[in-house]
């Protein structure tokens, strides 16, 4: 019996679809009622969770949907995983959820058990860890540490704050309030926050109207498919990016503080850097005393074949930060230098630090991974998976170019001639029983929970292959 079979017996076996569209009849009333209150425009349908199961999603026209978009990267086990209930359901969680503790000040009996377990899945060379409450708040809240720490550096960790310093501050105004900055890269996405929406570099619609911290971005490297094609002009892109990276850190006005990058760049296209890349990278961040902060918001958590993203890299050091949050439902930064924690309290808080219902979440989804394998068998599927879609791309070739992903488990995107027949994909992929979603302006992603096997992927080829062949 696999992992899927012991978790969801009664998962069904194949997709339902019984409408003639998509949203349906009842979801076109829930999401009008729904306008009432709330800004329903995103709306693609209207789930029933209470009948959804394991890797398929059920809507309130009774359309059974094979999910591998699954909550935008963010269900790990499936729906209505049984042994995540039973942790829902504990004590623990119950007096998390109903007396939310302030967890700064009034920390809980069991909080260094929960911290704990988290921490026990934490990326390699990673030692503490600070709690907050989504991908976009922890990048945030690691480009706060991350300032502070550059700081601190130059005033001594344990040096008090000048009266200059602290007066200034109050008026925004240096030296309490330094010009520092925050690189990213083109095509990035971190959030959509004031400060993550500054180093977001995917679509203008995550950004407009936002006043924005005036901070640098270098180009992510553009590769040629397939890569063992063209492997000399890729590593040539590689260079040509790091110099990049290395003038901007020679010539910019303020100093860099930090460098955030994703593992791959998901929401601007699942794009790939090579480990030599990132190895140059961290080279350079060392070399100009910039903290590195790979965001592993959506790459995590066992998606790619490994926990988190990045550790294909066997970078060295290891990472400076490494923020998380999606698959593992709860959200924050792990980093491994004492003194990234803040000289002083208060300067890192806020009412919550985080939230420990999610961190207890967290740390039963890492124990069920391991547990039952499912790094592994994760990336078997996606070697399989991959497989397969090869063969369709070598069919279909202008309706699936630049198919990537390979040995990244089932983190696999490819590409559209045009984002229009990119949105029709998807939609008549969602006809065709499939939740499917996209990413940059005419890319598909595949972004399936830890649970999707070799039966699933099956279903999904037939579908792709069945919405292709009318085109």
């Amino acid at each position: 019996m696999t992992v899927s079979e012991q978790y969801f017996p009664q998962e069904p076996t194949a997709p339902k679809v019984v409408t003639s569209t998509i949203p349906g009849p009842e979801s076109q009333r829930k999401i009008k009622e729904l306008g009432q209150v709330f800004d329903e425009r995103h709306a693609y349908f209207v789930a029933d969770y209470t009948k959804s199961t394991g890797n398929y999603i059920v809507d309130v026209d009774g359309n059974v949907l094979l999910d591998v978009y699954a909550q935008i990267a963010s269900i790990p086990l499936g729906y209505n995983n049984p042994a995540l209930r039973e942790v829902a359901k504990s004590d623990r969680m119950i007096r998390a959820i109903i007396d939310r503790p302030a967890q700064g000040n009034f920390p809980g009996a069991d909080l260094a058990e929960i911290a704990g377990d988290v921490l026990k899945a934490a990326p390699k060379g990673q030692k503490f860890l600070w709690s907050g409450l989504c991908g976009a708040d922890a990048n945030e809240l690691a480009f706060k540490a991350a300032f502070m720490y550059y700081q601190s550096q130059k005033r001594g960790y344990n040096a008090e704050f000048s009266k200059d310093e602290q007066t200034s501050v109050m008026a925004n105004e240096a030296p309490g309030a330094p010009e520092l900055a925050i690189l990213s890269f083109e095509n990035a996405f971190h959030g959509r926050l004031f400060a993550s929406a500054s180093v977001t570099r995917s679509k203008p619609i995550h950004k407009l109207d936002l006043p924005a911290f005036k901070w640098p971005k270098a180009q992510f490297p553009a590769y040629q498919y397939p890569l063992g094609d063209h492997e000399d002009a890729n590593k040539k892109e590689d260079a040509r990016c790091l110099a990049i990276v290395e003038d901007i850190f020679q010539n910019w006005h303020a100093p860099i503080a930090g460098v955030i990058i994703e593992p791959i760049q998901s929401e601007g296209g699942d794009n790939h850097a090579s480990a030599s890349f990132f190895q140059g990278l961290r080279d350079i961040t060392l070399k100009y005393k910039s903290l590195l902060i790979i965001d592993e918001v959506q790459t995590g958590v066992g998606a790619t074949g490994a926990f988190w993203g990045h550790e294909k890299f066997n970078l060295s050091p290891a990472a400076d930060i490494v923020t998380f949050s999606k698959k593992f439902q709860s959200a924050g930064y792990f980093y491994n230098n004492p003194q990234i924690t803040p000289n002083q309290p208060y300067r890192q808080f806020n009412t919550w630090c985080g939230d420990p219902a999610r961190m207890i979440l967290a740390g039963a989804i890492a124990k069920e991974i391991v547990k039952n394998d499912l790094v592994r068998k994760t990336s078997d599927v996606g070697d399989y998976l991959y497989a397969e879609l090869a063969k369709l791309a070598a069919k279909y070739p202008k309706d699936m170019q630049n198919l990537r992903g390979e040995k990244c488990a089932t983190f696999i995107a490819w590409t559209l001639e045009s984002g229009a027949k990119r949105n029709q994909f998807l939609a008549d992929m969602k006809m065709a029983g499939v939740n499917i979603g996209g990413c940059a302006e005419a890319s598909v992603r595949l972004r399936p929970t830890l649970t999707f096997e070799e039966k699933h992927a099956d279903i999904l080829v037939k579908a792709i292959d069945a919405v292709l062949s009318k085109k």
